[in-house]
């Protein structure tokens, strides 16, 4: 059977722009022989709607719009992600469904069985759950239906199953034709490996051909990388498509040699920087901003997210902008000078010595013989935050903030000072990464300087400052803060892994004493299992030491 593949990006609330965008794709996989077409999970209305689905007309205006879809379609049926209204009077107002359009109109409805509430989902908040997979008989074939979480059941890689149901257990005995899966799977590192797995399971407990679409593109904090795939009964992948880019695919399921994308598998900072600019202009383009605003230290930071964003925007569509202090080094005014040439963005200096001297004097009053501290060094972060606000509001840029996920993690940031911003493009990103990420960028030419690279990261507040003043060295934080915040390892556990006892100790308590600066920063891209932002939900008040 000729399966269109059509791994689109769709746009959260944007109805009548993803009705185009579904009608365009399927008249052109039709065009090109298409005898069925999928669709991501909830194309329709874009993947997570979240409380848009409580809004009075909302459901109602996703059903006019998947009817207008419908009545595009001819002789060639289309499986569509979309939201539908649950007739019943108990239970959750809505259904997460597959629509099956044909001949102008809806001829039925598949609903998803499996509603995950960990991580950044929580679809039990909307939708109600079915008690079983759907069935069609398409062209004369069997064909099943699932919608993404409904296949991550029954392996090796769950290792605790979250479900009491497996609907791929369900379909087994049923002697599928086909099995299709609509999904809009956000990507994080590593799990592509464990999809295609989940993929190739699914197609052995079933023994037929799976079709596999993902949603492509960049919603708010998520970013989906696309990579659908097709896998023949034996678990053998006959088809990949693109990753991080959309794509129009035609697969003939009976196909025996692989032909998969050359992005489909790729370098994992590859992966990376392509997650980290998709997400970036999805979240500016689809927001109206046009250009970036970056504030340039002459730090690593600062320099891997002006390439990223030289990359998303263009570089003349970057402003980079140097804002020294009485403090600041000759070498990091000439490294932000520097990336700006190598990047080809425009640059500009700001002196902040002057709005420093004059907070300085307006507080000495209160301040009286208080010695100098932490106080002061923030001041000038702060200075530096309003003056970029100043421009971003000026000129309607979007202004990115640079903060790693391991200054974020123990608050090496200053809220309302390099915080400021309305997008935290790096805000998962530990900092050992970064470093790494910056050699990648270098791979061909140089991008980030490389005494950027080279000479001991500083935030420059105070004279000769170095981050390893007040933190430990960055491979041991980030092994740290790996297993504290993402695996929910406790210090007692950390310091079994022979870290230092008074270093874990520190760390973690800085962890726990600046949740209220993250609830405050803006919304940043995620790319590991577990991202400060939705996805881990602490409390700021709590007094819980482990």
């Amino acid at each position: 059977m000729r399966i269109g593949l059509a791994q689109i990006n769709p746009t959260v609330g944007d109805l009548t722009g993803n009705r185009d965008i579904i009608i365009a794709a399927y008249h052109g996989l039709v065009q090109s022989g298409a005898e069925l077409v999928v669709f991501p999970e909830l194309a329709s209305c874009g993947y997570p709607p979240r409380d848009l689905l409580l809004k009075k007309r909302f459901g109602d205006d996703v059903e006019g719009a998947l009817l207008e879809i419908a009545a595009a379609t001819g002789s060639v049926p289309a499986l569509v992600g979309t939201v539908e209204r649950n007739p019943a009077k108990v239970g959750r107002p809505f259904f997460n469904a597959a629509a099956w359009c044909q001949h102008g109109a809806i001829q039925g409805f598949a609903r998803k069985c499996l509603l995950p509430t960990y991580d950044v989902f929580d679809e039990d908040r909307y939708f109600e759950a079915a008690p079983e997979p759907t069935v069609f008989t398409i062209g004369g074939r069997k064909v099943g239906v699932t919608i993404c979480e409904d296949i991550w059941t029954g392996s090796a890689l769950i290792p605790r199953p979250l479900y009491r149901f497996d609907p791929v257990e369900v379909l087994a005995p049923q002697n599928l034709d086909l099995m299709v899966n609509l999904s809009a799977s956000p990507w994080h590192h590593g799990k592509n490996v464990a999809r295609q797995q989940i993929v190739m399971n699914t197609a052995k407990r079933l023994n037929c051909p799976v079709v596999y679409v993902n949603a492509v593109g960049g919603n708010d904090e998520l970013v989906f990388d696309g990579r659908s795939l097709v896998s023949d009964p034996s678990g053998q992948i006959t088809r990949g498509l693109k990753a991080y880019r959309t794509d129009l695919i035609l697969a003939e399921t009976d196909a025996d040699s692989p032909t998969i994308a050359d992005t489909f598998a790729q370098a994992d900072m590859a992966d990376v920087n392509d997650a980290l600019v998709l997400g970036l202009r999805d979240y500016a383009q689809k927001s109206g901003f046009k250009k970036a605003l970056v504030a340039l230290s002459g730090g690593i930071d600062s320099a891997v997210v002006a390439v990223l964003a030289a990359e998303a925007f263009g570089p003349a569509n970057v402003l980079g902008v140097s804002l020294p202090s009485s403090i600041s080094s000759d070498h990091s005014k000439d490294d932000a000078r520097k990336l700006a040439k190598n990047l080809g963005m425009p640059f500009d200096t700001v002196g902040i010595a002057q709005a420093v001297a004059a907070c300085e004097e307006a507080l000495r009053p209160l301040f009286g013989d208080r010695a100098v501290d932490v106080t002061e060094e923030n001041i000038q972060a702060r200075i530096r935050g309003v003056l970029m606000m100043a421009l971003s509001n000026k000129f309607g840029s979007l202004l990115l903030t640079t903060g790693n996920k391991s200054e974020i993690a123990v608050g090496y940031c200053t809220l309302y000072g390099d915080m400021c911003g309305g997008l935290a493009v790096i805000s998962d990103v530990f900092k050992t990464q970064v470093f790494e990420l910056a050699r990648w960028m270098n791979r061909d030419r140089e991008m980030v300087p490389w005494n950027t690279i080279n000479k001991p990261p500083s935030a420059e507040l105070r004279p000769g400052q170095e981050d390893q003043d007040s933190l430990p060295a960055y491979d041991v934080l980030d092994a740290i803060l790996r297993g504290y915040v993402e695996e929910g390892l406790s210090r007692r556990d950390l310091i079994a892994q022979d870290f230092v006892t008074d270093i874990v100790n520190d760390m973690t308590r800085k962890v726990d004493l600046n949740e209220y600066k993250r609830k405050q920063a803006a919304p940043g891209l995620k790319i590991t299992p577990l991202a400060f932002g939705v996805g881990r939900r602490i409390p700021i008040v709590q007094k819980y030491v482990n």
